[in-house]
C-alpha cells in the first residue's frame, strides 16, 4: 500500500490556481454566457488537476472517486429541489399565480418603495418558512416579475430579494443553517439567533436604507405608463382571482409545519396543475395547441408546463418575455454546473487539500479580530471551492471550535461567524449550489445580482468589524446571560 504524504502549501494551491486562471480566461472570452457550459468545463478540468495532486500524494483513483460520490450525494437534496422549482414556476405561469402576483403588485407596490418592500416582504416569509430557496423560488418570482414590469433593473430587484430572504433564511428556527451552525460551534439554538441579531439587524437596516434611498432616483412617471400596460396584457389573457393564492399560501403553510421541502414545492406544482386546468381554460388550449378535447389539451398543457419551456402570448410584446416557464428542462443547466462543482470540491477533499489552505490560515490568526476575518475568509474559501454552503459551515466550524475556546470565546462567536459568512457568501458564487440555483431559478447571472445583494456583502463585514472593535464579544469568564425578564 503507498504511502500518503500531507500535502505542501503549493500543492493545495495548484488546483485553486488552475481554477482560478480558467474561470477568469471564461469570463473573459464568453462573458455571461460562460455558465451555459464553459465554466461547467473549467470545474472538471480543475478536479483533474486535484486529482493528479492527490495522486502525487499517494492516493488511488478508487478513493479519489468515493469522495467525489460523497460530495455528489451531499447535493442530491439541493438537485431535486431546483428540479422541483423549475416545475412550480412552469405551472404556476400556467394556472396564473405568477400573474395574479404580478397584477396585484403592480397595484399595490409604488415603484419608488418596490426595492424596500421587496426585501421585507423576502425576509419576512423566508423567517415564517425558514427557508432562502422555498421564498425565492414563490414570492422572489413574483416579485421579480414586478420588477421587471415597472421597468426596474432586474439585478437590482433580484439584489434586493435575495437580501431579504437571507436575512430570513439566517434568523429563522426553522432555518437548515441555523440548526447547523450552532451544532458545529457547540452552542444552542436561540442563543445563536439572539446573538446573530446583533450583526444581522445592523446589516439588514443599512440594505433597506440603501433600497429606499435608491427607489427615489427611479423616473416614476414612465413607470406608471408601462405597469398600466401590462395591467391590461394580464387581465385580457388570465383570469385573474385571489382564489389563486390558495396554492402558494398552502406551500408556505406546508414549510412552516416542517414538511420537507422537496415535497412541498411538488404539491404547490402540481396544485398550481390543477388550478390551471380549472381558471385557465383559454391558456390552457393556448399552451397545449389542442382544441376540442379539453381533457387531452389539459393533460399536455400541464405535463409540458412542468416538464420543458412554456410561453404565455398577450397583446403586450414587452410582457411576454416574463410569461415563460423552463419546468424541470430549464434547471438541467444548473444541475450539471452544481455537479460538476460537486466533484471538484470531492476532490479537493480526498486528500485534505482544503483543510491544509485552511490550517494555514488560521497560523496568523492572532487576535479576536485576526481570527474572526480568518474564519469570515475560510467560509468563502469552501464556498468557493466545495461549491456548497453546508460544507462552508460545517468544515470551518470543526476546525476552528477548539482554537475559539482556546481562546477564551464563547461558542456563540463562532456560530455567529459562521452564519454571517458561510450562509450569505454562497448565494455570490456562481458554481456554488447556492449561486447556481438562485441564478437558474430567477433567470439572472450571479454575476448580475451579485454587486446588489447588499445584505450578503455587508453581513461578513459587520461580523469582522465587531470583531476588530470588540463589540458584544462574549468570552468565556464573562458573567452568564440573564435570562429575559
Amino acid at each position: 500500500m503507498t504511502e500518503k504524504k500531507q500535502a505542501t502549501l503549493l500543492q493545495a494551491l495548484i488546483p485553486i490556481l488552475a481554477l482560478i486562471a480558467l474561470l477568469t480566461l471564461n469570463v473573459v472570452v464568453f462573458g455571461s454566457d460562460a455558465i451555459g457550459g464553459a465554466n461547467q468545463i473549467v470545474l472538471l478540468l480543475a478536479a483533474g488537476v486535484a486529482g493528479l495532486v492527490a495522486w502525487q500524494l499517494g492516493y488511488t483513483y478508487e478513493e479519489i472517486n468515493d469522495s467525489i460520490v460523497r460530495s455528489i450525494s451531499s447535493a442530491m437534496a439541493a438537485i431535486i429541489i431546483l428540479l422541483t422549482i423549475g416545475s412550480l414556476s412552469g405551472t404556476w405561469l400556467l394556472s396564473g399565480i405568477v400573474p395574479a402576483m404580478i397584477y396585484y403588485g403592480l397595484k399595490i407596490l409604488n415603484p419608488t418603495i418596490f426595492l424596500f418592500a421587496a426585501a421585507i416582504v423576502c425576509a419576512i416569509v423566508s423567517v415564517a418558512t425558514g427557508s432562502s430557496w422555498s421564498t425565492i423560488a414563490t414570492v422572489g418570482i413574483a416579485l421579480l416579475g414586478i420588477g421587471q414590469a415597472l421597468d426596474l433593473p432586474e439585478g437590482v430587484v433580484a439584489g434586493a430579494i435575495i437580501s431579504g430572504a437571507y436575512f430570513g433564511d439566517k434568523m429563522s428556527p426553522l432555518s437548515d443553517t441555523t440548526n447547523l451552525a450552532p451544532a458545529m460551534a457547540g452552542t444552542d439554538l436561540f442563543t445563536h439567533i439572539r446573538y446573530m441579531a446583533y450583526t444581522t439587524v445592523p446589516s439588514l437596516i443599512i440594505t433597506l436604507i440603501i433600497f429606499l434611498v435608491w427607489g427615489f432616483t427611479f423616473d416614476t412617471a414612465a413607470t406608471q405608463t408601462d405597469s398600466n400596460e401590462v395591467l391590461v396584457a394580464l387581465e385580457s389573457a388570465f383570469t385573474l382571482t385571489p382564489w389563486l393564492f390558495v396554492v402558494p399560501a398552502l406551500v408556505i403553510f406546508m414549510i412552516i409545519k416542517r414538511v420537507p421541502a422537496a415535497p412541498a414545492l411538488l404539491i404547490g406544482a402540481l396544485l398550481g396543475g390543477l388550478f390551471a386546468v380549472i381558471f385557465q381554460p383559454n391558456v390552457v388550449n393556448q399552451v397545449s395547441g389542442i382544441e376540442g378535447d379539453y381533457m387531452k389539451s389539459s393533460f399536455v398543457a400541464v405535463m409540458n408546463a412542468l416538464s420543458t419551456t412554456i410561453h404565455v402570448q398577450t397583446d403586450n410584446a414587452e410582457i411576454n418575455d416574463l410569461l415563460t416557464g423552463k419546468g424541470m428542462y430549464g434547471m438541467l443547466n444548473t444541475v450539471w454546473l452544481i455537479i460538476c462543482a460537486m466533484i471538484f470540491g470531492g476532490v479537493m477533499e480526498s486528500c485534505g487539500l482544503l483543510k491544509r489552505i485552511a490550517d494555514e490560515i488560521i497560523r496568523f490568526a492572532h487576535s479576536t479580530g485576526s481570527l474572526v476575518t480568518s474564519t469570515a475568509a475560510t467560509c468563502l474559501f469552501f464556498n468557493v471551492t466545495a461549491s456548497d454552503q453546508y460544507m462552508a459551515i460545517a468544515v470551518p466550524g470543526r476546525m476552528y471550535a477548539d482554537t475559539y475556546r482556546k481562546r477564551g470565546l464563547k461558542p456563540e462567536v463562532l456560530s455567529r461567524t459562521l452564519e454571517d459568512s458561510g450562509t450569505v457568501t454562497s448565494v455570490l458564487v456562481p458554481w456554488n449550489t447556492c449561486g447556481a440555483t438562485q441564478s437558474g431559478v430567477l433567470g439572472i447571472a450571479t454575476a448580475v445580482y451579485a454587486p446588489y445583494t447588499f445584505f450578503c456583502i455587508i453581513s461578513p463585514l459587520m461580523t469582522i468589524l465587531f470583531a476588530y472593535l470588540n463589540i458584544k464579544i462574549r468570552r468565556l469568564d464573562d458573567e452568564p446571560e440573564k435570562p429575559a425578564a
